[in-house]
């Protein structure tokens, strides 16, 4: 059950139990400039990492806006029905009840009421590199992790969930070999056919592949489940 927290500007929900120390913390982390990701396909997302008491190492996505408007609004959001990095946290945890191999969500938070900043709190995966980096130095590995996004992709597409900016920067597998889909933001659930939602998604996946001239062990090829 996710408790909401109000903790000095901010508005923290959580399934975990926060302290006033951890909530001091990561809201210490909010106010610290995060990275971007500057890799190919890496996205715009800013993050930060730290490590929590009793939860442990958690990486944390403030939302950033693209396009045009990024040169004079960067980080400020207008409230509709719910916080933007909410959508995320519950779309993540409806998810991980589907069997997706997903990050864990261990909060959201927002700064302001109608007009906000937001943050998603989820814990790291350790050890994991994104399928652009394994197709490129250990390819032999890309196939069965491809199998892999291919099975899960499925269970999206039979659920009617549009991740709609997948492609292989956001795929990562850990040392043990077990995949990851991320950056859920943006997603929806859509009424449409699930055989054109595949071709959607193979698509997008397909394009990226080209652009980035990464190697065929990448292609998609989803079977019908």
């Amino acid at each position: 059950m996710t408790r909401i927290h109000h903790f000095q500007s901010y508005v923290v929900g959580s399934g975990f139990s926060l302290t006033r120390d951890l909530l001091g913390r990561l809201a210490a982390c909010f106010e610290t400039p995060p990275k971007t990701a500057d890799a190919d396909l890496g996205g715009r997302a800013a993050i930060s990492r730290m490590h929590l008491p009793e939860i442990g190492p958690v990486v944390i996505k403030q939302y950033t806006r693209g396009g045009f408007i990024r040169n004079f609004n960067k980080t400020t959001y207008v409230k509709f029905l719910r916080y933007r990095s909410q959508a995320e946290y519950e779309l993540l945890l409806k998810l991980r009840r589907l069997g997706l191999n997903v990050p864990e969500p261990v909060a959201f938070a927002v700064k302001g009421r109608f007009f906000y900043h937001a943050w998603l709190v989820t814990r790291e995966i350790q050890n994991a590199r994104t399928l652009i980096d394994i197709s490129r130095n250990t390819p032999e590995a890309a196939q069965p992790l491809m199998r892999e996004l291919n099975r899960q992709v499925n269970i999206l597409v039979l659920n009617h969930i549009h991740h709609v900016d997948l492609h292989p920067g956001n795929v990562l597998a850990d040392d043990k070999n077990s995949l990851f889909i991320l950056d859920f933001d943006k997603a929806r659930t859509c009424a449409q056919n699930p055989d054109k939602l595949r071709q959607k998604y193979i698509r997008r996946w397909q394009r990226a592949v080209a652009k980035y001239r990464l190697p065929a062990t990448l292609n998609m090829d989803m079977a019908k489940r």
